[in-house]
Formats: C-alpha cells, sequence, structure tokens
C-alpha cells in the first residue's frame, strides 16, 4: 500500500512526539516538527473550508 503524503506527515508528526517525551528533541527536531504541524493545520484547514464551500443550506420554501 502507498502512503499519502498526509500519511507521511502525520506519521512523522507522531515518531517526533514519542521521541520528545522519550528523551526530548533537538533545536531542528523541534524545527522540523513546528513546520510539519503547520503544514498539518493548514491542510485540515483547507479541507474543511472545502467541505464548507460545497453546502448548499435549503429552506422550507426551496423544496417546494
Amino acid at each position: 500500500m502507498i502512503e499519502s503524503e498526509h500519511d507521511v506527515t502525520v506519521k512523522r508528526i507522531n515518531e517526533l512526539a514519542r521521541k520528545a517525551k522519550a528523551e526530548g528533541l533537538t533545536e531542528e527536531e523541534m524545527d522540523e516538527r513546528n513546520a510539519l504541524r503547520k503544514k498539518y493545520i493548514d491542510s485540515f484547514k483547507s479541507s474543511l473550508r472545502s467541505q464548507l464551500d460545497n453546502i448548499k443550506f435549503v429552506d422550507e420554501d426551496e423544496k417546494k
């Protein structure tokens, strides 16, 4: 099975989170973690915005 870019990002974020708890992170790893988190959040926002843009509200008059 081929991992998507999203899956790879989440996997790496989780790896860094485990390492942070176990032994701490280097400055480079903290920078990487912050960049990956920002990328993940931006992707989530974009996806949510797209879903919300495709919602159509229907009132009682439009049903007729």
